[in-house]
């Protein structure tokens, strides 16, 4: 696993997310979506909706969904899933470490549900 900086743990408040790109192994840009859910957790997913192609960090966050803006699908952000419609398809997660005061992910090794 390759974990890199993502952002700040400061930097989201509770049911907020953000856009962040990282570098893949391979050396594409891979855009994630770091999500604090209304626990305060941080959740890693892909940024780009499986049904709409536009940005989930974009969407609102509600206890442990986000929706995407465009079409009103809904994804759990702790399995990826989508749980509205009209999304059927899951979105990809990423590991993710806090390490003191910053968010850390792994967009090498996504989670496997």
């Amino acid at each position: 696993m390759t974990f890199q900086y993502a952002c700040a743990v400061a930097d989201l408040a509770p049911e907020e997310a953000m856009l962040v790109e990282l570098d893949g192994a391979d050396g594409a840009t891979v855009p994630v979506a770091v999500v604090r859910d209304g626990d305060g957790e941080y959740h890693a997913l892909s940024d780009i909706c499986s049904h709409g192609q536009v940005s989930l960090s974009d969407g609102e966050v509600s206890g442990c969904l986000v929706e995407c803006w465009l079409h009103g699908s809904q994804f759990d952000v702790r399995t990826g899933k989508p749980v509205q419609l009209p999304a059927i398809k899951p979105v990809p997660l990423y590991p993710v470490s806090i390490d003191g005061e910053s968010v850390l992910i792994d967009v090498d090794t996504p989670v496997a549900l």
